[in-house]
């Protein structure tokens, strides 16, 4: 079989049907987890949804969880562009 030609289905060898299986049980495992983020995505807007209907800002609560994933120093440098910024606009 040439280096480039596809392989047809009588043509798998022993070597190239462990590969096989190996791609389908990666693609498997894959398909899982994306079954698994598609559910807690659902659970996520869920407990947001709550969280507005018992009067919270949910906009606030998403900048507050995207400020958290970050260091103390990262969010300090990055407040005081921003407030360098609105200083320059006028907006301070």
């Amino acid at each position: 079989m040439n280096a480039h030609a596809m392989p047809t289905p009588g043509d798998v060898s022993s070597s190239e049907g462990v590969a096989a299986d190996e791609l389908r049980a990666f693609i498997e495992r894959i398909e899982r987890l994306e079954e698994e983020k598609s559910g807690i995505a659902g659970d996520i807007k869920e407990v947001m949804a709550e969280l507005k209907g018992r009067g919270f800002d949910v906009k606030a609560v998403r900048t507050i969880l995207r400020m958290r994933k970050k260091d103390h120093s990262e969010r300090q440098e990055e407040e005081a562009i921003l407030e360098l910024y609105m200083q320059a606009l006028g907006m301070v």
